[in-house]
């Protein structure tokens, strides 16, 4: 793990979203219901982290003299259950609307970000900050144009509030002094718990879609969740926000690779505008830096 430890911030977060990126086009090899599909693949994702990690199960935060720090443990629990509501929401949702809907409403959290984290974190937003959601939320607008219009309503609902559970999840996981990790591996197996009695009620999956389980529930999970817990520790909230982006811009590649589907003019554009955009608040921030 100490060569895991040494990877830039930054670097950690973008192969997460690009690792992120998989879970569509693998969960729609997978014929399950969808909460049984949540708890699975966390189930996976939590004991892989562990595995790798080498850490047990957390409960609590500790602080000086190894004593319970209860200000941190909360904003663990928060990180925690905030994190897994955001899985369970987003599978659902995925399955009840549009894919399309369902990654732009989540992607919604760095407008909750740029409004709670002075608050909860005291990280202070910059005029960049402000100016690079705009453009962002726009280009994912833009980017998903085509397809708003469609998908099922509770679907769009409980994508939007996703958005909320994501935003939430990133600003505690800087919260939780140095426990990102523990947090997220307790986010899986809390999502296990929540959905195992629909696990059973599913019935066996066929071997096809046990395969595509253990991909999406080690690939598109369980390798991200240990990158974004390693980039979440250097980088502001809302910086992680806007890298991990890179998931819905990635997404239509792998369509166009498996299912052969070129995306259209607007999503170009709108995935352009967004990076564009990323970029120079980028080049901004680090020459303020110098």
């Amino acid at each position: 793990m100490k060569s895991v430890k040494l990877i830039d911030g930054a670097v950690a977060l973008v192969i997460c979203a690009f690792l992120w990126s998989t879970g569509g086009i693998f969960i729609k090899n997978i014929e399950w219901s969808a909460l049984a599909i949540a708890g699975i693949r966390s189930l996976i994702s939590g004991s892989f982290m562990l595995l790798v990690t080498r850490q047990g199960l957390h409960f609590s935060v500790k602080g000086d003299k190894n004593l319970t720090d209860k200000t941190s443990t909360i904003f663990f629990w928060i990180a925690s259950v905030s994190y897994a509501l955001t899985m369970i929401l987003f599978v659902v949702a995925n399955k009840l609307t549009t894919s399309a809907n369902a990654i732009l409403l989540q992607y919604t959290c760095p407008i909750y970000i740029i409004l709670l984290a002075p608050i909860l974190t005291g990280e202070k937003n910059r005029p960049s900050d402000y100016i690079t959601v705009l453009g962002v939320m726009v280009g994912i607008i833009l980017f998903f144009a085509d397809g708003l219009e469609s998908g099922n309503q509770l679907g769009n609902i409980l994508a939007a509030i996703s958005g909320i559970t994501y935003g939430l999840a990133t600003i505690f996981m800087r919260r939780c002094r140095g426990n990102s990790s523990g947090a997220m591996a307790l986010s899986h197996f809390i999502t296990a718990v929540t959905c195992l009695p629909f696990v059973f009620l599913a019935g066996i999956p066929s071997l096809r879609s046990i395969f595509f389980l253990f991909l999406v529930g080690i690939v598109s999970i369980g390798i991200p969740s240990i990158l974004y817990t390693l980039g979440i520790k250097k980088v502001r909230a809302l910086t992680a926000s806007f890298i991990t982006m890179l998931e819905p811009l990635l997404n239509p590649l792998w369509v166009v690779i498996f299912a052969g589907e070129i995306p259209s003019l607007k999503t170009i554009l709108g995935g352009i505008l967004i990076l564009t955009f990323i970029l120079i608040r980028s080049v901004i921030q680090n020459t303020k830096r110098m």
